[in-house]
């Protein structure tokens, strides 16, 4: 086991893509226990890693945001809600946390959101007079709520990785996310005041009724996604494909932007993004297998209960825990590793497996934003120009507005468990 150990950590300081870090790290285990039969049993670990039906929704969701992005639907969005609320001191600020919950209910991914606000609202808000820093840190830290507000690609995963209802996941989100969205407007409120921030003209009644027949058609998608799931029409999967026809739709034939000829890249970008997602996968299926075959489940599992068995302690365990993995892992790859772990010790502490769910998806999507390794800090300096170091100190108060969100959402289980107790 130290053989893999020291493989893991050394491979990951390198920079090796973690789908690796674990492939390599487990074989190099195999080789050094001697044991090679355990390669006659390898491959079937490997396959069972993907074997999921859950697993579907993934390229499908994909889809409907390259879908999005080519069929003019996010800029209707922003059209209509700096419309709606964007004569508030601060108008536009709002509107970029705003437009990213419209978001959120529809794409699912923090990453895809920053790159894709990054080039739209950051120049627009420079433009009005926001600096570039606060403006690519409020479009970075609103990206946090694409995983956290149903649909949710982290909610999926974890659904997989736990056997935990995904249908539940998505209604255990809505109010945690529309929780981390009122505390970043809160903290803009503040801000407008102290740097006496722009605002626009009310909109007339006519100009927000005509932004909203405009924008009415993108927001079939994410309705019939929360009523199919709520209703139990259709499953979480089966809503990612009812979603994406409706994208379709909305694109080409009603807002006619989206062409036929993007179809191909379209499919290009999201096999990739699906490929790279199930690779990952597959190896945390080998790496899995690997820690069960050694107990290290069991052993962490009796080093936790020993320091502790308060849940209490336990959950501010697991923060500090999942604080510091975020910092240098992925998400969803820590994800991977550490649910499988932590989960049976969390369930034993009487601790809600959809609770747990929510409070590990919210820690590691909050680890996006962190340096050294925020994959959406990359993104959001490479696209705005800005420099790393800048952006970070920038980000700070949102990074503690989300980690005092992320607090009470733990110590208060009814906020997450309220909606999927109501549904049954």
């Amino acid at each position: 086991m130290l053989i893999m150990s020291l493989a893991f950590i050394l491979l990951l300081l390198l920079g090796v893509p973690i789908a690796f870090v674990m492939g390599i790290s487990s074989v190099a285990y195999i080789f050094s226990s001697s044991n090679f039969e355990l390669f006659g049993t390898a491959p079937l670990r490997i396959f069972q890693g993907v074997q999921n039906f859950g697993l579907l929704a993934i390229p499908l969701f994909v889809f409907v945001g390259e879908l999005m992005n080519s069929g003019g639907i996010t800029t209707r969005l922003i059209r209509f809600a700096n419309v709606v609320i964007g004569h508030f001191r601060g108008g536009l600020a709002y509107v970029n946390v705003a437009t990213n919950v419209f978001l959120a209910s529809i794409l699912g991914s923090a990453n895809a959101q920053t790159a894709m606000m990054s080039r739209v609202m950051v120049p627009a808000m420079e433009k009005e007079g926001y600096k570039k820093e606060f403006s690519s840190a409020l479009t970075v830290s609103s990206a946090l709520l694409g995983p956290i507000i149903p649909p949710s690609l982290v909610f999926i995963i974890y659904g997989v990785i736990s056997e935990t209802s995904i249908t539940k996941m998505f209604l255990a989100g809505i109010i945690p996310g529309i929780l981390l969205a009122v505390g970043i407007m809160i903290l803009i409120y503040i801000a407008s005041i102290r740097e006496n921030f722009p605002k626009s003209e009310r909109a007339t009644v006519g100009k927000i009724r005509e932004a909203f027949l405009s924008v009415f058609p993108a927001l079939i998608i994410p309705i019939i996604i929360l009523i199919g799931i709520l209703s139990g029409v259709f499953t979480a999967t089966e809503s990612a494909a009812a979603a994406a026809l409706v994208a379709f739709i909305v694109g080409f034939f009603i807002y006619r932007e989206l062409k036929l000829k993007e179809l191909p890249k379209i499919l290009l970008n999201t096999a990739m993004n699906t490929a790279i997602v199930t690779f990952i996968f597959s190896m945390a299926g080998l790496s899995s297998w690997v820690l069960a075959f050694e107990r290290v489940p069991n052993e962490v599992a009796e080093f936790l209960v020993n320091i502790s068995d308060n849940p209490i302690i336990f959950l501010l365990l697991l923060n500090i825990i999942l604080f510091i993995t975020g910092m240098f892992i992925d998400g969803i790859p820590a994800m991977i590793i550490l649910v499988p772990i932590l989960l049976p010790v969390a369930m034993n502490l009487g601790i809600d497996p959809v609770h747990f769910g929510i409070i590990v998806s919210i820690n590691l999507t909050i680890g996006l934003i962190t340096p050294p390794v925020g994959t959406a800090l990359f993104i959001a300096t490479s696209i705005g120009g800005i420099r790393m170091e800048t952006l970070a100190r920038t980000l700070i108060p949102f990074i503690f507005v989300a980690y005092l969100m992320l607090l009470i959402i733990t110590y208060v289980p009814s906020i997450t468990l309220l909606i999927p107790n109501l549904f049954g």
